[in-house]
């Protein structure tokens, strides 16, 4: 009755469901010939000292080391600078900011990604897959920072 296609079908549209559980709705990204750009955003029940601590001073707990910072202002914005996952071998320049703001005792962090330059097959291609990386990562923190845990798996 279902082949294998179908329960792919199934579990890939739970999986994401489950990845999109946290965050507020949104616009797909902005995407042209010349570069694209992705804005997400979620509240965190957990004061912004504690969620600034887990971007910052545990980021290896819930992000992938391989990339870099560019601006810090302390509780307040980080900023990540180049290309991040398959964006890393393209002709890419980017730069990622995190904003953080007090809501009482909750976190509203805004996450932004504006990239340009020159990627195989568009950037149109691309987009939507940075955007699932990026809301995946953004409710890892939110987990890491309401939990302890990036995930619900551990």
């Amino acid at each position: 009755m279902f082949g294998a296609g179908n329960t792919r079908r199934h579990l890939l549209g739970a999986v994401s469901l489950l990845m999109l559980a946290g965050t507020s709705a949104r616009p797909a990204p902005q995407v042209t010939s010349t570069g694209f750009l992705v804005n997400l955003e979620v509240k965190v029940n957990a004061p912004v000292a504690k969620v600034y601590d887990a971007l910052i001073g545990q980021v290896g707990s819930w992000w992938n080391p391989e990339h870099t910072y560019f601006y810090v202002a302390p509780r307040e914005v980080l900023r990540f600078s180049g290309g991040l996952g398959p964006l890393q071998a393209s002709g890419i320049a980017g730069s990622m900011t995190w904003k953080l703001t007090s809501d009482r005792d909750q976190t509203r962090i805004q996450l932004s990604y504006s990239v340009g330059g020159f990627v195989v097959g568009g950037f149109d291609r691309i987009a939507p897959a940075v955007e699932s990386m990026l809301n995946e990562q953004l409710n890892r923190l939110k987990l890491f920072a309401e939990t302890g845990k990036p995930t619900t798996e551990q």
